[in-house]
């Protein structure tokens, strides 16, 4: 069990658990573990979101960084994808996102990235535990000229923008956007400054919302976790799309412009139409998560694709997509990889390849998003004894509820128990035709586990 780093990096309370002395710590560990096989002085890229610890981890994590010897360049407040496109550009050694993506502003958080602008795996965060519990972290410590040196380097920035115009210039000049605006909502994150200037850039009509950071507003009921405010939005200005990032820029949820959410499993299927139809979906596959709709099932089987799935976590379907080669994969939450552009999240380029696909097909963004039929879905925890957590599949009494409600479903619904990976839980995920029908069965099987496992 790792001790600081979780699914997404570490991810605390500010100043109280995330402590300017543990990111000191983590920054001289991940220096020197991330740059041990090389020749050569190690140059890292820091970004953050708009929280108001943003500078205040950045400082710390400066220092970290300076004192090992490692030099040091300050993107300021930029996304999450910008960090990692930025880190192969560059060639630095690593990348570091100092953010807590979509959760609140009290909270912070750390995310590496290797030089090939990928988060680094869970064998590397385990080896910078070692390092930072070991005693070792003392001797970490460059002395005299081998101190590194840091440099404001905020204007690259304008490297992002220009990947988006080289990428996609030609692509939207060809299209008739007359009768297509597009809003914004960009959470008061990472994305607020830059967003703008690549909608601009790219001739895209926009209006844009919740673009004002002060360091405390930051995905306060705005962005890909409150769509309320942008459905309101789209149908009250009469807009054609409404996109959402979340804090850190690696997210996106839409709204058509009669205000429906299109989750990041529609968006995967109508991006992955997009790809097949330009013959450019590699081997015709989709990588999602065990937590993907069974609507996009349906959508990959009547289509002639096929739909692979991994672990809940974007790390996940990256590997699974890196490993044979496939182009497109993502989760619900909006979080889908685009491996032809990059490596990891990006919800600017998410939205932009949305925009794409629904202007390509001259019609409105609801026709286009009905490509699937999404299925209701229910979830409901389950308390146990945090040791007992894993034992369903051994109870005969879980195992025969489960499998007679799948019998029932016969292929139009399905039953997913998924233990928490830090709480005493165990998540059941119902999905079927109807809701009230769904609800009333997830919390029978959910009941059942507690009683079985408590």
């Amino acid at each position: 069990m790792r001790k600081y780093f979780g699914t997404d990096g570490i991810r605390r309370i500010a100043n109280t658990e995330l402590t300017p002395e543990l990111v000191y710590k983590v920054a001289k560990a991940g220096a020197y573990v991330l740059s041990k096989h090389s020749d050569h002085i190690p140059t890292i890229l820091i970004g953050r979101d708009t929280r108001i610890s943003g500078t205040l981890i950045e400082s710390a994590m400066t220092a970290g960084f300076l004192s090992y010897g490692a030099n040091v360049k300050l993107l300021g407040v930029i996304p999450t994808p910008a960090v990692a496109y930025l880190t192969r550009k560059l060639k630095a050694d690593a990348g570091v996102v100092i953010s807590a993506s979509h959760n609140t502003f009290e909270f912070n958080g750390i995310k590496y990235f290797s030089n090939k602008g990928m988060k680094i795996p869970d064998s590397l965060e385990e080896e910078i535990e070692e390092v930072m519990d070991s005693g070792k972290i003392d001797e970490l410590t460059a002395i005299s000229s081998k101190i590194g040196v840091s440099e404001n380097r905020e204007d690259l920035i304008d490297e992002y923008v220009y990947f988006f115009r080289k990428n996609f210039d030609d692509i939207f000049d060809s299209f008739n956007k007359d009768n297509f605006k597009v809003a914004l909502d960009t959470a008061n994150g990472a994305t607020s400054f830059v967003a703008e200037k690549v909608f601009k850039v790219l001739g895209i009509p926009y209006e844009i919302i919740n673009n004002s950071p002060d360091g405390i507003n930051i995905n306060h009921n705005c962005g890909s976790t409150h769509l309320e405010m942008l459905k309101k939005y789209v149908v009250d200005n009469k807009l054609s799309l409404g996109v959402a990032y979340d804090g850190d820029g690696d997210r996106c949820l839409a709204v058509d412009e009669n205000g429906e959410e299109i989750d990041g499993d529609k968006i995967m299927a109508i991006i992955s139409d997009y790809l097949r139809r330009k013959g450019k979906l590699k081997k015709d596959t989709i990588v999602a998560t065990v937590m993907s709709n069974l609507g996009l099932h349906k959508y990959a089987r009547d289509n002639g694709l096929e739909l692979l799935q991994t672990k809940v976590g974007d790390r996940y379907v990256l590997e699974e997509m890196l490993k044979d080669g496939f182009n497109i994969g993502g989760e619900q939450s909006g979080h889908v990889i685009l491996l032809d552009y990059n490596p990891t999240g990006d919800g600017i380029l998410t939205s932009l390849m949305l925009i794409i696909a629904i202007l390509e097909k001259e019609q409105k963004a609801s026709e286009v998003a009905s490509i699937v039929k999404l299925y209701p879905q229910v979830l409901i925890n389950a308390k146990v004894d945090s040791s007992k957590k894993y034992d369903y599949e051994k109870d005969k009494e879980i195992k025969l509820a489960i499998d007679k409600l799948e019998k029932e479903f016969a292929g139009n619904g399905r039953v997913l128990i998924r233990p928490s990976g830090t709480e005493p839980l165990v998540r059941v995920m119902i999905e079927g035709e109807n809701q009230e029908d769904i609800t009333k069965k997830a919390k029978q099987i959910a009941d059942l586990i507690e009683v079985k496992l408590k």
